[in-house]
């Protein structure tokens, strides 16, 4: 399956440090023809940090999708019932967005964008990335698994000694995992090694 014209909400939360990574990912998936809109939690669209501003960080992926993002619960309501898009990223997903979406928190632009967008029963890809996935989060994660429509790229432990309870998608997998839940099916295999 080709991602060319496919119509993607490319959603970001707080996971600062991996902003890079995930600006270098929308631009592939928008070289390979799909059409990305750009979704940002507050924090995402609001908090400076050693990572860039949020000025820096919302003019680049502005940039990259060619739209203006959005940062308003009112312009991420309208999802779903005008169905905007054919799947809803969200990367990097943190694992304060993954408990709202298994607990039915929609008090962001990101989760309520992923609530509208799955009224329509269309596909949530996740991009996991959090410290304490293993630890805290790893109930939330459990639960997200076992829903319907809700996609992961696959993911491992980003650094086992260091921080034994963290674990981060395989980013490279990124474009295959869009493909494969736009097809209805979960990329594997969904655990990964990185060395």
């Amino acid at each position: 399956m080709s991602l060319k014209g496919k119509k993607l909400g490319f959603a970001m939360t707080g996971s600062f440090c991996t902003f890079n990574k995930a600006f270098a990912e929308a631009e592939k998936l928008a070289a390979a023809g799909a059409e990305l809109t750009p979704v940002l939690s507050f924090n995402a669209a609001a908090a400076d940090t050693r990572f860039g501003t949020a000025e820096e960080n919302l003019r680049r992926i502005e940039g990259i999708c060619g739209r203006k993002a959005i940062v308003t619960l009112p312009d991420a309501e309208p999802i779903g019932p005008k169905q905007l898009f054919d799947l809803f990223i969200i990367c990097p997903c943190t694992a304060t967005c993954i408990g709202k979406l298994v607990h039915g928190i929609y008090d962001n632009p990101v989760t309520l964008g992923a609530k509208s967008h799955l009224r329509s029963g269309k596909p949530v890809l996740i991009s996991l990335s959090t410290n304490d996935a293993l630890s805290g989060s790893a109930q939330n994660i459990g639960a997200l698994l076992q829903r319907k429509h809700f996609y992961f790229v696959p993911f491992g432990q980003d650094d086992a000694f260091k921080k034994p309870y963290s674990l981060t998608a395989d980013l490279k997998n990124l474009p295959q995992a869009a493909e494969a839940a736009l097809q209805g099916s979960q990329l594997q295999p969904l655990l990964v090694t990185y060395s």
